[in-house]
């Protein structure tokens, strides 16, 4: 398994429709990563149950794993999610799902 630190999503340089973004970051995936494999999801998110069961819904893999840490004001969840994708793209689709959800920081 690849080093999954060396992509961070914000680091990916792209234009404001997302299209440059998604190329780029599937390009860096493809060269980082080695699929099928685990890849390791990190999300930001206001810690409300509904926003919790969004994201917890988008990964019905049976490999997922999902670990969550509140902060030390109890405002937000740390999302740790592991689980098994066949492609970048899969990965990016996952990225994209999980985009459409409020207040939902992408790590």
């Amino acid at each position: 398994m690849a080093d999954l630190n060396n992509i961070k999503i914000q680091d990916i340089p792209g234009d404001n429709d997302g299209t440059d973004f998604y190329d780029n970051f599937r390009r860096k995936l493809i060269d980082v990563e080695t699929f099928p494999s685990l890849y390791v999801f990190k999300f930001i998110a206001p810690a409300s149950i509904e926003t919790k069961h969004q994201i917890e819904r988008l990964f019905e893999h049976p490999s997922t794993k999902i670990s969550t840490k509140d902060s030390k004001t109890g405002k937000y969840h740390a999302f740790t999610i592991e689980t098994f994708v066949n492609t970048a793209d899969q990965v990016i689709a996952y990225y994209k799902a999980v985009a459409k959800i409020d207040k939902v920081i992408m790590l």
